[in-house]
């Protein structure tokens, strides 16, 4: 699977927030880093910050064109790709433009399909290598007013499960990571505002919002052999938040002791 002097990963949505810092741990792991972005001065920013061990790429990840030519220009098949890029367009659903929800679907939805299956097709003549999805916890649980992100965000989890049952035998693995309330990245708009960010904070179980690092330690892992028999899986990244729904309820002391002896 790839050569044993340089392992390749391709990170998507490479050029700012989390795809950044998940190029830079992948750096630390090791890989040579193939960093995608539409944003061509934020891509280079980042190599640029990475050194030698990192190499931008100008590539728009719903593009089949130039996504075939972005894996191409690899000496070898990735050994992972990491399928960062995505775009919101937050919005109620009365009131969503058509192209607000198209764009975001294409974008999140379907560059995570071309890319995963252009670069499986390498993959599996390379006899293996690993897909992680980034999908949210948007798609795990409804949000008001989120406009197509969270459908396209549940339609990762969903894709990750087929991808990863079609792809097995080819020794593949596909799994996706669904980060919560983080401050990184496209969420940054959200916490500028304080009294949000203190009530967003205080509803997570564990009690600070989660940083980029979490989600790129958490990628790692799931890229790493240390996953070696996990596929299919969505791994919540949120503090605790998606559990908390029965914790965040108020309930009186006096009937702790109700069906005991």
């Amino acid at each position: 699977m790839g050569s044993d002097v340089t392992k390749w990963a391709v990170v998507t949505g490479a050029g700012n927030g989390i795809g950044a810092v998940i190029a830079r741990h992948a750096v630390k792991e090791g890989y040579t880093v193939a960093a995608w972005d539409v944003d061509a001065e934020g891509v280079k920013a980042v190599a640029a910050d990475l050194g030698e061990a990192c190499v931008p790429a100008v590539v728009d990840v719903t593009d089949e064109a130039a996504v075939e030519s972005g894996l191409d220009a690899l000496p070898q098949a990735p050994e992972l790709l990491v399928n960062n890029a995505g775009i919101v367009r937050f919005g109620p659903l009365l009131d969503l433009p058509l192209e607000d929800w198209e764009q975001a679907l294409r974008v999140n939805l379907t560059g995570t399909f071309l890319v995963s299956r252009t670069a499986a097709r390498r993959m599996a003549a390379a006899d293996g290598g690993c897909i992680v999805n980034l999908a949210s916890v948007n798609g795990l649980a409804a949000a008001p007013r989120a406009g197509a992100y969270s459908s396209g965000k549940a339609g990762i989890v969903m894709l990750t499960e087929q991808m990863a049952m079609e792809w097995a035998s080819h020794g593949i693995r596909v799994n996706a990571v669904a980060p919560g309330l983080i401050h990184a990245g496209m969420s940054d708009a959200i916490y500028a505002d304080e009294e949000v960010r203190r009530v967003r904070q205080g509803r997570v179980p564990l009690g600070r919002l989660g940083s980029a690092d979490d989600i790129a330690n958490a990628v790692l892992f799931l890229g790493s052999d240390k996953a070696g028999y996990v596929t299919g899986q969505t791994l919540a990244v949120d503090g605790g938040l998606i559990k908390s729904t029965l914790a965040s309820l108020p309930r009186p002391k006096s009937v702790d002791s109700v069906g005991t002896d």
